[in-house]
């Protein structure tokens, strides 16, 4: 019988010690991060390429805005790096390097979101762990704007200079945490501000609505105070009464289980114009009061769908 050398076992042992202190050391890296809040990998991914960025910022200091320049790793077609001050004076732009030194303080998107206020906001949101941010953006060398996502990370340098870096994802998923995070931060401006935040909340360029989301807030008996879909005066929606395509009631649902809870997610049936079958969407939706009355807020997003 075929008998392996002793040297050969140790040296198999040997690489299963590095590479289980390798994977060790690559969780440990990501130890501050919760990943777990998230469906897709290319959003779990663009957070710890952030991280990362943010890591040799904090190691270096603004010299390491020389690394990024030559390291390939922080621009590819999926992401690319940025790096402002907190004044939005852009620093470094693997991107587009043509707006490096320039202010995008006022600069908007093309649906009038300004970016990089949207993103100085988001850094302050403590329940924006993230801090995401989502609005319409030119690929590099593209002609028409892409839906995007980005998240960010506030660093403070060695030298004492305050800056975030950020990178984003074009087309990306819709994640559920990213309708918590809007949903839950209408309801704390509702609490703090009252009736003066609906104007806020209702606006497309603010925060609070991106894409097919639409933060929207009711009372108890279904009066509207921010639909959950664009209408004209001609049209009541019933919320109460509206069904799913199973016959199921998303909203009148989701208020009864409110009855004994702050939040819920409702899973709700829908057609697709681009497959035959209906697709589950999610209604995320808390209780919060606003003039003495219960107020419910909430947005709908798109569940995983299976491949």
């Amino acid at each position: 019988m075929f008998r392996r050398p002793a040297f050969l076992s140790d040296l198999v042992r040997l690489l299963c010690f590095f590479a289980w202190l390798l994977l060790g050391a690559c969780e440990s890296r990501y130890d501050d991060l919760d990943l777990s809040v998230y469906d897709y990998r290319d959003t779990r991914n663009l957070v710890r390429f952030v991280h990362d960025a943010a890591r040799v910022l904090e190691r270096e200091g603004l010299s390491g805005l020389e690394e990024f320049r030559t390291d390939k790793r922080y621009r590819s077609p999926d992401r690319y790096l940025y790096v402002y001050d907190m004044q939005a004076n852009n620093l470094y732009h693997a991107g587009m390097p043509s707006l490096e030194g320039k202010n995008l303080y006022e600069v908007t998107d093309i649906n009038g979101k300004k970016v990089s206020q949207l993103i100085l906001q988001a850094l302050d949101d403590p329940g924006n762990r993230h801090a995401w941010v989502h609005y319409t953006w030119w690929a590099p060398g593209s002609f028409y704007p892409v839906p995007k996502s980005s998240c960010h990370a506030r660093v403070t340098t060695p030298e004492g200079v305050e800056v975030y870096v950020g990178a984003g994802m074009d087309f990306p998923h819709e994640e559920k945490e990213f309708v918590r995070i809007v949903v839950d931060g209408a309801v704390r401006l509702i609490e703090t501000s009252g009736e003066q935040a609906l104007a806020e909340l209702a606006d497309p360029r603010s925060c609070w609505n991106y894409r097919d989301v639409r933060v929207f807030a009711f009372f108890r008996d279904g009066r509207l105070l921010i639909s959950p879909v664009v209408q004209d005066s001609l049209l009541q929606l019933q919320l109460f009464e509206c069904r799913d395509e199973v016959g199921h009631k998303p909203f009148a649902s989701a208020v009864n289980r409110l009855d004994t809870r702050e939040r819920v997610w409702e899973v709700f049936m829908v057609r697709s114009r681009y497959q035959r079958t209906p697709v589950k969407k999610c209604l995320y939706l808390c209780r919060t009061s606003l003039g003495g009355q219960d107020l419910f807020v909430g947005a709908i997003t798109d569940l995983p769908q299976p491949p």
